[in-house]
C-alpha cells in the first residue's frame, strides 16, 4: 500500500512551499512505503511525526545528541533529529511502532524493558529499545558492558541505566531460546 503526502513548510516558518522546491521522497516506513514531496531541508523526525503521524519517535535535543529521536534506517541506527528526508530516500525506516510483531504482541526487547523496570518516564525508551534491537542483532550474546557502552549513545535521566542494561541481557537470553 503506498501513501501519498504533500508536506507543507513546518508550523511559523515563512518558507516558501512552492512545489518546484518540493522533492518526492518514497520511504518505506515499517513496511508501508510513502510516497512524499518534501522540502530538501525537512528532517526525517518532522516527517514521521508530523506527515505520518508516528509519534512515538521523540524529540529531544534536535542537535543529535540524546537519541530519542533514534529510529533505524535500512537497519542502522540513525539520529532522525540530524538525518534529512530526502537522506532516506529509497530507504526502509523503522520506528518504534514497527517493533512489536502485531498490536496484541510485545517484541521480546519491549516485554523485557516491561518487566525489568527498564522504563520509567518512557521519554527515552523507544530510541533505546531500538538501539538495544540493533546491538542484539549485531551480537546476539553481548556482555553487560558490550550493552553498557552500546547504549552509551543514547540518554536517559531517569533509570540510572541499569534496569535497562538488565532488560537487554533479558531480551537476549530470551531471544536465543527463540521465546517471542
Amino acid at each position: 500500500m503506498t501513501a501519498t503526502h504533500e508536506s507543507a513548510a513546518p508550523v511559523g516558518t515563512d518558507v516558501d512551499t512552492d512545489p518546484e522546491t518540493l522533492h518526492p521522497v518514497t520511504i518505506t516506513v515499517n513496511g508501508k512505503e510513502h510516497k512524499l514531496r518534501v522540502e530538501g531541508r525537512r528532517l526525517l523526525v518532522d516527517v514521521l511525526r508530523q506527515d505520518l503521524r508516528l509519534t512515538g519517535t521523540h524529540t529531544g535535543c534536535d542537535q543529535g545528541v540524546c537519541g530519542v529521536c533514534t529510529v533505524r534506517l535500512n537497519g542502522e541506527t540513525v539520529r532522525s533529529c540530524i538525518t534529512l528526508a530526502v537522506q532516506a530516500d529509497g530507504g526502509d525506516v523503522r520506528t518504534i511502532e514497527g517493533v512489536a510483531p502485531d498490536a496484541s504482541t510485545l517484541h521480546p526487547i519491549q516485554q523485557a524493558f516491561w518487566e525489568k523496570q527498564g522504563l520509567q518516564c518512557g521519554f527515552c525508551t523507544p530510541g533505546m529499545v531500538l538501539r538495544v534491537q540493533e546491538i542484539l542483532e549485531t551480537n546476539p550474546t553481548p556482555t553487560r558492558e558490550q550493552v553498557r557502552e552500546g547504549i552509551s549513545s543514547n540518554l536517559c535521566r531517569c533509570t540510572g541505566y541499569q534496569f535497562i542494561v538488565d532488560a537487554a541481557m533479558e531480551a537476549a537470553e530470551k531471544m536465543a531460546k527463540g521465546d517471542s
